[in-house]
């Protein structure tokens, strides 16, 4: 065994590299890191930037000099195939067989592509790598038409990746409103007449039935309710699934849905394997923000260097984002799926504004805030702090001395 543990990383995407950052600080241990990518961890929140000027270098999240720096070990390009528990090894695709004292799984998700007829078809992309990027930038050349399957975060991203390289752009949902997790019926509607205004097309609702060849186009969409829309380019941004193989394979507990099953220490069913990141199944919970990806990679960082109480205690899945120009933002149990949950509502429809405070059943405690759309209306969290003021305000009005706080309700 070498003098300092020997950990081996698969995976080099935004988590796994915040956990290199952690782990190399110590300068305690011998790293060695497996990526099927051909690139260092970038950017991914940013990924639409590159239709817009950014190139794989602006996204790149590795300074030059990172891994030789830190003597860190790298494969790039290259897939980790297996993991002998017994040996602790990991087999790689160019036949290596890498030892390890601890490992660590941040292999992120894949995107999920439904299952319907054509959808292998040319020009029909998924939105996840640069290498994505690259050939849905390729498909557009000389197309006119493009389309997201897809409504959520990462859809609208995508649609906007399509608007920037010129082409005409749809978004196509099978719920009945845009970005349906986050916001409810009141702020999607407003959200789509703001994207729509921006000259994006909507389709909610819609249930594609397959994709074939289309008549001016490349591609025709037929939906169920026997309706169609020609299109050229397709990219499907219909949600992630973690990806498990690696730890299936190796007989690790996973989840009924998938993901990998880990404790409050990142620790799955080995004690020297962690999972982090998408990948990673948490008292039921499969988290797709990086934000709690980061939160588990500090964790597992503090546990190798000797704290042993460092864990993972769940994650704000507040949100705050600005899609298209338009800002939304979403704190706690906005849906307010809280029993007995009580609910505020403000809408000014000439200023596209849309705000909502959920409160619980007695009027005490904040439980969830605030869906908006709206563009040039300044910070999403500094009105969220407003909204607690005033909600403060008027608790203090009906009660003596009113107790305003947070539920957790993650």
């Amino acid at each position: 065994m070498s003098a300092r543990p020997r950990v081996v990383v698969v995976g080099n995407g935004m988590v796994g590299q915040r956990l290199l950052e952690a782990l190399s600080a110590a300068a305690a241990f011998s790293i060695t890191v497996i990526a099927e990518e051909p690139r260092p961890a970038y950017d991914r929140v940013q990924l639409s930037a590159f239709f817009s000027g950014k190139t794989a270098a602006d996204l790149s999240l590795v300074a030059p000099d990172f891994f030789e720096r830190n003597a860190i070990t790298t494969h790039l390009a290259e897939r980790a195939l297996g993991i002998d528990r017994e040996a602790r090894l990991v087999r790689t695709s160019s036949g290596r067989e890498i030892e390890y004292d601890t490992l660590i799984l941040a292999t992120g998700s894949y995107p999920f592509v439904p299952p319907l007829p054509g959808r292998e078809r040319n020009a029909c992309h998924v939105y996840r790598t640069i290498e994505d990027l690259e050939a849905i930038r390729a498909s557009a050349a000389g197309a006119r038409i493009g389309t997201v399957v897809g409504g959520g975060l990462l859809g609208l991203e995508a649609a906007k990746a399509l608007l920037d390289l010129g082409l005409q752009t749809h978004v196509v949902e099978f719920a009945p409103r845009l970005m349906a997790l986050q916001v409810d019926e009141g702020g999607g509607g407003m959200l789509r007449r703001k994207i729509e205004a921006l000259g994006v097309r909507v389709h909610t609702g819609k249930n594609t039935r397959e994709i074939v060849d289309g008549s001016a186009t490349r591609h025709r969409m037929s939906f169920a309710d026997d309706s169609a829309l020609d299109t050229d380019v397709i990219v499907f941004s219909a949600g992630i699934r973690p990806r498990d193989e690696l730890a299936r394979s190796a007989g690790l507990t996973v989840g009924e849905r998938g993901g990998i099953v880990i404790d409050d220490a990142c620790r799955t069913s080995d004690a020297n394997i962690y999972a982090i990141g998408e990948c990673a199944l948490w008292r039921g919970k499969v988290f797709g923000l990086v934000a709690p990806g980061y939160q588990m990679a500090q964790t597992v960082a503090s546990r190798l260097s000797g704290v042993t109480d460092a864990s993972f205690a769940g994650a704000d899945m507040s949100t705050k984002l600005k899609l298209l120009g338009v800002d939304v933002a979403s704190v706690g149990d906005a849906h307010a799926a809280t029993p007995g949950a009580r609910t505020y509502s403000f809408v000014d429809g000439r200023k596209d504004l849309y705000k909502k405070l959920v409160v619980s059943e007695d009027g005490s405690r904040l439980l969830g805030t605030r869906l908006r759309a709206g563009t040039g209306c300044g910070s999403c969290l500094s009105e969220i702090k407003v909204l607690l003021a005033e909600h403060a305000q008027r608790a203090s009005q009906s009660r003596p001395q009113p107790a305003v706080h947070y539920a957790d309700t993650a």
